[in-house]
């Protein structure tokens, strides 16, 4: 019996290790895999790269205010850092903002829908576009981030310039630097497209959450020097004393090892309910016409039409994310440019705290890019066009426009439950930061949108990974 038990543990493990290693035997996959590597190091590398003479410590210290939050949110949607001003700061955000701007464009000017229709033509000349905004945008961005940065106390603003370095010279520096830095990521994002394995924008912003995850297990476990009494050497670290505390003190710097069991617990529930998600198809079964040649039947053959039920993948989560940072923003700037703007204030609070209304806007966003982004990318009209050309047909219904119809029809009823997912974990992190008194950025890594978004990126990379094994006769990596 044991000899049998060691065989069959022998037989798994040298099972895993060779479709793993099948990764590496395809010399087109390799050199994919180790480039989008290569472009991952220098987007990390570049992360750590501070803005020249601003004062970093003084920086770090004025973060640990009201905007910490706020800050931390905006970099991990964007892959960039405001919070410590590098060259990366503004991240990938711009881009995904010109995106939703042309994305939205698109369905209503109709230059721009014509485009659209073009094919791979029009694509590309859109993405130019897209290129043009973004920069008009970093612009933008950097010079309102940068003036706050040297703008002096007295005026409203951090002044953490370096004396002698807050003239004119140095924003309009400064400003073209981040403008690069963004650029850059950009053109990173693109050759991971080309000439890598996985869709770059997306790699970048999971490359900047997976970065932040042991930063915020470390805030959420280990003590912080400035308590004292709150912690408990084991192994020559200082562990919160509080996480060993059933029921804690009902602070929001206090986390009981029941807050714990609920973080890990919503852990393990957002990655299996993501996966199914994900893998969750409609099938529409469909059916070739037959055909005789000769003395032999062709055709006739059943099959089925997959429709994801989460069409849409993670998108409408950082599209949403995107349109709600700027309110936030906007709202913060009015109150600081006018004093008497008091109402400007209380809705800056309110959208930072992620209360009902934050919640409400979330849910309704999601749902708006959910359908939004489904119209884009599937065309019921198409679809059947296609089968009808390919001989094959829905049983049920005529080819053509009442094929379309229907499909249109299971699109809608599919996106309504994919949407609905999508918001449920998306406000997971604002119900449980609430009800538990988590810090929302901590709630956010382990159970909610960056959990999401780390896990559909990941799934999306294994597919395409599998795809070229399958295509090359090789076993996938998820197949039984």
């Amino acid at each position: 019996m044991a000899t049998a038990t060691a065989m069959v543990k022998t037989g798994f493990s040298s099972f895993g290790q060779s479709r793993l290693a099948s990764v590496f035997k395809i010399k087109e996959l390799r050199q994919k895999i180790f480039i989008t590597l290569l472009f991952l190091a220098i987007y990390r590398i570049g992360f750590h790269v501070p803005v020249p003479m601003i004062d970093q410590e003084g920086m770090f210290r004025a973060m640990r205010g009201s905007g910490e939050g706020l800050l931390d949110l905006i970099s991990m949607f964007s892959g960039g850092s405001l919070s410590q001003s590098t060259i990366f700061g503004l991240g990938i955000m711009p881009y995904i903002s010109a995106s939703i701007i042309f994305q939205l464009l698109a369905s209503v000017y109709p230059p721009l829908e014509k485009l659209q229709k073009e094919g791979e033509a029009g694509r590309k000349k859109i993405n130019e576009y897209t290129r043009y905004a973004t920069v008009v945008i970093c612009l933008f961005q950097s010079w309102m981030w940068v003036s706050t940065l040297v703008r002096p106390k007295s005026d409203g603003g951090l002044g953490l310039a370096i004396p002698g370095y807050d003239g004119f010279f140095f924003v309009f520096t400064t400003v073209i630097i981040m403008t690069a830095g963004t650029v850059f990521l950009m053109w990173i994002g693109e050759q991971i497209d080309e000439y890598g394995i996985g869709n770059g924008i997306s790699l970048l912003i999971m490359a900047g959450i997976v970065a932040r995850i042991p930063d915020a297990t470390y805030s959420l476990v280990m003590a912080r020097g400035s308590e004292p009494g709150y912690e408990i050497p084991i192994l020559g670290f200082k562990i919160r004393a509080s996480i060993f505390t059933l029921g804690g003190s009902g602070t929001g710097g206090d986390v009981g090892l029941e807050k714990i069991l609920v973080l890990c617990f919503l852990f393990i529930a957002v990655v299996v309910g993501v996966v199914a998600m994900t893998k969750a198809q409609r099938r529409i079964p469909t059916q070739s016409a037959k055909h005789v040649r000769g003395r032999r039947v062709f055709g006739g053959t059943r099959n089925f039409l997959p429709l994801r039920i989460n069409q849409a993948g993670v998108m409408p989560v950082i599209f949403a994310s995107s349109l709600l940072i700027l309110p936030t923003v906007g709202f913060r700037w009015i109150g600081q440019q006018w004093h008497t703007a008091s109402w400007a204030n209380n809705m800056a609070a309110a959208m930072e705290r992620q209360g009902y209304l934050y919640n409400i806007l979330y849910i309704l966003l999601i749902y708006f890019f959910c359908y939004f982004w489904t119209a884009i990318t599937f065309n019921p009209k198409d679809i059947a066009n296609n089968l009808k050309d390919y001989g094959s047909f829905i049983p049920g219904y005529r080819p053509g426009k009442r094929t379309a119809d229907y499909l249109e029809k299971v699109i809608m009823r599919i996106t309504y439950a994919g949407a609905a997912f999508l918001a449920i974990v998306a406000i997971i992190p604002s119900l449980i930061s609430a009800a538990l008194e988590v810090n929302p950025v901590v709630a956010s890594f382990y159970g909610g949108t960056g959990l999401l978004i780390v896990i559909s990126v990941a799934l999306d990379l294994v597919q395409k990974i599998n795809s070229h094994l399958v295509m090359r006769n090789y076993p996938g990596l998820t197949e039984d």
